[in-house]
């Protein structure tokens, strides 16, 4: 099957980066993807206001999702990305959402904070508390995952034993020392941990470095963006995946016991 991780720069207006998901939405679709992954945190967005994401909390019934539900209805692709929802004044929760038919098929609670770098997440964020689900596309289990979680394997690991073949990245990775080798790095090692497909979307512009990367299970890229707004795609199978890991059975080579949820 086609996958696709689609980029842009969000913006402060919520209709306009609804418009913009619509668009890399059915670029997507004219390719025939099954599964498009889109950034992280995609209402609202500006350069001087650090806390706009949060203040534009919408629930998952609100007018941004609704738009993104109407196109998702056109077509039998996949969508997953990442909004803020409301959860207590002031306060919002990093939720993870995958659309299909004009459908939430299912959600996820970011579980892993971005408290580094000298930025607090934590501070307006509330983190989850429960693993993410699988789903399955096209005969291909995918495992979801949000960003500061690429830097964990324990959750890659443990969507991978639970039978994930792909996992799917929403991102905005903040621009920094270093951070392109981290997030390119990151990307190949969790592939070759888990033995996974990897479709990570990185969102861009002056803040975040975009760069979305699509990675087969030995690591290898096999589609990139630049730091511009753009659409990349990849074939992915499973049989490959089986082949990877016939090679490679490094997730039943393990002598340490699957990862636990503190």
């Amino acid at each position: 099957m086609i996958v696709a991780a689609g980029q842009f720069i969000v913006t402060p207006d919520w209709q306009r980066n609804a418009e913009s998901c619509v668009a890399l939405m059915q670029e997507a679709a004219q390719h025939h993807a099954s599964l498009l992954v889109l950034p992280e945190a995609l209402l609202a967005r500006a350069d001087d206001d650090p806390d706009l994401s949060v203040k534009s909390a919408q629930t998952l019934e609100g007018g941004f999702l609704a738009v993104l539900l109407a196109e998702s209805r056109r077509n039998a692709m996949t969508t997953v990305l990442t909004i803020h929802v409301p959860s207590s004044a002031g306060r919002a929760i990093n939720t993870l959402v995958a659309l299909r038919a004009g459908e939430v098929i299912a959600h996820y609670e970011k579980l892993h904070l971005y408290d580094a770098f000298s930025i607090q997440e934590s501070r307006l964020v509330d983190a989850g508390h429960q693993l993410p689900p699988l789903i399955e596309v096209d005969g291909l289990r995918v495992g979801l995952m949000t960003c500061y979680d690429l830097r964990f394997p324990e959750l890659a690991l443990t969507l991978a034993l639970q039978g994930a073949e792909l996992l799917a990245l929403p991102a905005a990775w903040v621009r920094g020392p270093l951070k392109e080798h981290h997030w390119s790095t990151l990307i190949a090692a969790r592939a070759l941990d888990t033995t996974c497909y990897v479709v990570a979307s990185g969102e861009c512009g002056n803040r975040n470095i975009g760069l979305s990367r699509i990675v087969d299970p030995l690591g290898v890229t096999l589609a990139g963006a630049s730091d511009q707004r753009q659409v990349i795609f990849a074939e992915v199978n499973r049989e490959h995946v089986l082949q990877v890991r016939g090679k490679l059975p490094v997730l039943k080579n393990r002598r340490f016991a699957p990862p636990q949820l503190l």
